[in-house]
């Protein structure tokens, strides 16, 4: 793979991405922004979505910039994942299950000079999916979302010692759309949306040090940190009569600025690897996100501003606890001694509050890449199980199945043939 094909593969398989990420229906989804993501790759998430403390060169790290300066200085990665979630979920008698998948991220990661790296890439932040139906009185009503928000980042990364520091700027953008339909007996039917349309920008810095215990131990301490800030975009609300071939009727609308904002964020986490034949490497993590301090506005008609149209939303700070462990029996062993096995676990308290109930989620995973015999190319195949449920009251129950699937282009690109 040459220099001008990696140049043009990132900006195709962003479109890629883009076009064809698809959402598990979870009716959870409707709430704030939807079901967030942690900028985990497919070979963290099959370690519990651990990352702030990680930094092998080998593997591209979203989740803490400071690890992009740990690239080999003639490597170049390049990662594309994908997934496919199976959820069965229960509400009181009700079950119901549903199927999805698709184009997860996709990242590229470079070598600047001998203490530099860099990266760019496109993750998910959010993503907003459902449809579900119920009777009322004189008809039925129906609700349906899709959508949710994207990061496209470039970071830097620059090390000292066993020190390291590096930051992203990300421009964040999306559009959130929550549809309810009126179908009453007598024929007919209203659509009323809610849409958000989110063009923003961000940043993310990170920190790592590394200690070296032994010639074959090392310790490592990764922090992040992402700052409180308004969400610059746009929202509004349209009525329309479907069964008749009108144009929305937009009813409310409001500039998003000073009215929605995203949270003050913290990571951390510490890893330890032994490394002689071959490679272990355990990590455990902390997220802290200050949701309860972001305000999620209602939405007033126009004409109207007395009449609430959307009733805004109040949040939980969110806590996350993850902890994982791979293990490469071989370095330059035998094919299946140069096989890595992963492992790892999370909880989480969301920052979705329903009606005084808080969601909780869980899960367990693993995974093994899989070396290309020519290089040092991984794939990485995982599995993961996850549940999701709210508490005090339960609500809806929901039990996942991941699939998902990374390939990990690495590739010596800056290297220089001397001509005899």
């Amino acid at each position: 793979m040459n220099k001008i094909k990696l140049l043009f593969l990132l900006p195709a398989a962003v479109l890629a991405a883009a076009a064809t990420a698809q959402n598990v229906t979870t009716p959870y989804s409707m709430y704030g922004y939807g079901i967030l993501g942690d900028r985990a790759t497919s070979m963290q998430r099959q370690m519990g979505g651990v990352g702030y403390a990680m930094n092998s060169g080998r593997q591209i790290n979203v989740m803490n910039p400071a690890s992009y300066a740990a690239i080999d200085s003639l490597t170049f990665l390049f990662d594309l994942g994908a997934d496919m979630s199976m959820l069965w979920s229960k509400e009181g008698s009700v079950r119901d299950h549903s199927i999805g998948g698709g184009v997860d991220y996709v990242t590229m990661q470079f070598p600047i000079n001998k203490f530099m790296g860099g990266s760019i890439g496109l993750v998910p932040l959010s993503s907003v999916g459902y449809a579900f139906g119920n009777e009322i009185r004189h008809g039925a009503m129906e609700n349906q979302g899709s959508g949710g928000i994207n990061e496209f980042y470039l970071g830097l990364s620059g090390k000292i010692k066993g020190f390291s520091l590096g930051f992203n700027v990300s421009y964040n953008f999306g559009t959130i759309a929550n549809d309810v339909f009126s179908v009453p007996e007598g024929g007919g039917r209203s659509k009323f949306e809610h849409v958000m349309e989110i063009r923003d920008w961000n940043i993310l810095v990170g920190a790592q040090y590394t200690q070296n215990i032994t010639k074959n131990d090392r310790i490592t301490l990764g922090v992040t940190w992402s700052p409180r800030k308004t969400l610059l975009g746009k929202t509004w609300a349209t009525i329309q009569e479907t069964s008749q071939d009108s144009r929305p009727d937009t009813v409310a609308f409001m500039k998003m600025k000073g009215k929605y904002y995203m949270p003050n964020t913290v990571g951390a986490g510490i890893s330890y690897v032994h490394q002689r034949q071959g490679r272990f490497m355990v990590e455990a993590d902390f997220t802290w996100q200050g949701w309860k301090d972001c305000e999620y506005s209602p939405l007033y008609m126009e004409e109207h501003p007395e009449v609430v149209v959307f009733q805004g939303m109040k949040f939980n700070n969110r806590l996350r606890y993850a902890a994982g462990a791979e293990y490469t029996p071989k370095i330059r062993g035998g094919y299946g001694e140069r096989m890595t096995y992963r492992l790892g676990a999370y909880y989480t308290d969301d920052y979705l509050f329903i009606n005084g109930n808080s969601v909780k989620e869980y899960g367990v995973s693993c995974g093994v890449g899989f070396p290309t015999p020519e290089g040092k190319t991984m794939v990485n195949l995982g599995l993961e199980w996850k549940r999701r449920h709210a508490a005090p009251v339960a609500l809806i129950g929901e039990n996942y199945f991941n699939i998902t699937l990374g390939v990990n282009f690495n590739e010596v690109w800056f290297f220089k043939r001397k001509i005899k």
